[in-house]
C-alpha cells in the first residue's frame, strides 16, 4: 500500500494540532508524544502554536500545580516534557539504558582522571554521595543545585577531564551527580529559577512530586508503548526514523515493532511502516501555517527530513543537528523567523508561497509578538537563517 506525500503532510498538520488547536497543553503534548524541553522557550512556544488560548501561566499550571505534565530526561539524552502517562514510559523505555551507561561514565571519570582528588572507590563514592543528597533534598521538600551542595559538599568534588587535551575541562560533579539521579527516576526537575525562560531548576524527590499510583512499566512492555505512541503522531514512517527517535538499537527496535505487527507501506522515497489500523486516509485539513520554535517536536521527530524541509536543511539546522525556528505552511517548512530585542518577530520566506499565505504568515508574527510581550526569546541553538534574521 502506498501513502502520498500529501497524506503525510495532512497527518502531521491534523495530528501536531497545527491545523487547527488543540484546547489543552496536555493534549497537544500528547499530539506529538512529547515537547522538546532542552530548550526551555521551546516548550511554551510549542504550546502557542498548538492550544487554543494559551498562557505561559496555563503552562505553568500544567508543569507545577496540576503536574499533568512531567519534565524529563528520556530519548537521545535529551530533556523532554511529556504527558504523565507517557513519560512513565519514557522513563521505562528509554531512560533506564542512558542512566546505565551514564553511571558507568561518571564512575570512570570519578576514578580515572589523573587527578590527586580521584575517587578510590568511584561507585561506592557515587552511592553514598546520591543517598545524602536524596536525605538533604527530603528534608528541604525542593532545592537548587546550589542548596544541595551546601548540604553535600562532596558536590563540589572537581572533575578533571581530557587532561592535557586542547578541550581538558576542570569542573564540579554537582550537575552530573543531579543529571544521574534524575535520569535514574529518583528526582525531577520542578520550577526554574527566574523566568520561566531559565534554564536553572529547582530540584524535588519524585516520590513527592509524581502520584502514587505512578506505573512503573517493564522496558519491554514501555517501548512497545512509545512506538505505538510514535506511529500514531508521526507515522507512516521508515523504521530507521523511530530507531533515530527513540534512540534504541536495532534489536531493541525490531522487537518493539514485532509485538505491534505494523504494516509495511511505500513512501515516496522508500518503506515505511504504520500501525495496522491506521491506514486510511485523512481528510485533508483546511489550509494553515504555523511559526514553529527552535527544536520543535513536528521538525525533529524523523531524521529523513526531505519530504517536508525542501532544499532548506543548510539554513535552518546548526552543525549538531538542532533546528532553529521555523515556518510552516501545510506540512512543510519554507521560511525562518527570530525574536529581535526590539520585540519584533522577523521572518524570512525561503519559497515564494504567494500573498495570502505570506499575509498569514506575517499575521502570526504579529501575534506572536504580542503574546510574548516584554519576553525575548533567543534559541539556545543558532542556525545560519536565525542568526542572519536576528542582525
Amino acid at each position: 500500500m502506498k501513502i502520498s506525500l500529501a497524506q503525510r503532510r495532512a497527518r502531521l498538520g491534523v495530528r501536531h494540532f497545527l491545523a487547527a488547536p488543540a484546547d489543552t497543553v496536555e493534549a497537544a503534548a500528547d499530539g506529538v508524544v512529547a515537547l522538546h524541553a532542552t530548550d526551555p522557550a521551546s516548550v511554551y512556544l510549542s504550546a502557542w502554536a498548538r492550544v487554543r488560548a494559551v498562557s505561559v501561566a496555563g503552562v505553568e499550571r500544567a508543569l507545577y500545580e496540576e503536574r499533568t505534565l512531567l519534565r524529563l530526561l528520556g530519548m537521545r539524552r535529551t530533556v523532554f516534557v511529556t504527558p504523565l502517562a507517557t513519560a512513565a514510559d519514557v522513563q521505562a523505555g528509554c531512560a533506564a539504558d542512558i542512566a546505565a551507561r551514564q553511571r558507568r561514565l561518571l564512575e570512570q571519570h570519578l576514578g580515572t582522571q589523573g587527578h590527586p582528588s580521584n575517587v578510590a572507590d568511584p561507585g561506592r563514592w557515587l552511592a553514598d554521595v546520591e543517598e545524602s543528597v536524596e536525605k538533604a533534598l527530603r528534608a528541604r521538600g525542593s532545592a537548587t543545585a546550589q542548596q544541595l551542595a551546601d548540604d553535600e559538599p562532596r558536590l563540589r568534588q572537581q572533575l578533571h577531564l581530557s587532561k592535557g587535551k586542547p578541550y581538558a575541562s576542570i569542573g564540579n560533579v554537582t550537575s552530573r551527580v543531579l543529571f544521574q539521579l534524575a535520569v535514574d527516576g529518583r528526582i525531577v526537575r520542578g520550577r526554574p529559577r527566574g523566568s520561566w525562560l531559565s534554564t536553572q531548576y529547582h530540584w524535588s524527590p519524585s516520590a513527592d512530586w509524581l502520584p502514587g499510583d505512578w506505573p512503573e512499566p517493564s522496558p519491554d512492555a514501555a517501548r512497545v508503548a512509545l512506538a505505538r505512541r510514535w506511529l500514531r503522531a508521526f507515522g507512516p514512517a521508515p523504521v530507521a526514523d523511530l530507531r533515530w527517535w527513540t534512540g534504541w538499537t536495532v534489536r531493541q527496535t525490531k522487537q518493539a515493532l514485532a509485538q505491534l505487527s505494523p504494516a509495511e507501506v511505500e513512501l515516496d522515497g522508500g518503506p515505511g511502516v504504520a500501525l495496522s489500523d491506521d491506514l486510511a486516509p485523512i481528510a485533508e485539513p483546511d489550509p494553515w501555517v504555523a511559526l514553529l520554535p527552535a527544536l520543535d517536536p513536528t521538525a525533529m521527530a524523523w531524521s529523513e527530513r526531505d519530504w517536508y524541509l525542501g532544499p532548506h536543511r543548510a539554513a535552518l539546522f546548526d552543525r549538531s543537528g538542532n533546528i532553529g525556528p521555523t515556518i510552516w505552511s501545510d506540512g512543510r517548512v519554507v521560511g525562518a523567523w527570530t525574536h529581535r530585542p526590539s520585540g519584533e518577530i522577523a521572518t524570512r520566506l525561503l519559497e515564494d508561497v504567494g500573498a495570502e499565505k505570506t499575509a498569514q504568515i506575517h499575521a502570526e508574527a504579529t501575534r506572536l509578538s504580542t503574546w510574548l510581550g516584554e519576553a525575548r526569546v533567543t534559541p539556545k541553538f543558532r542556525t545560519p537563517a536565525e542568526q542572519e534574521l536576528s542582525g
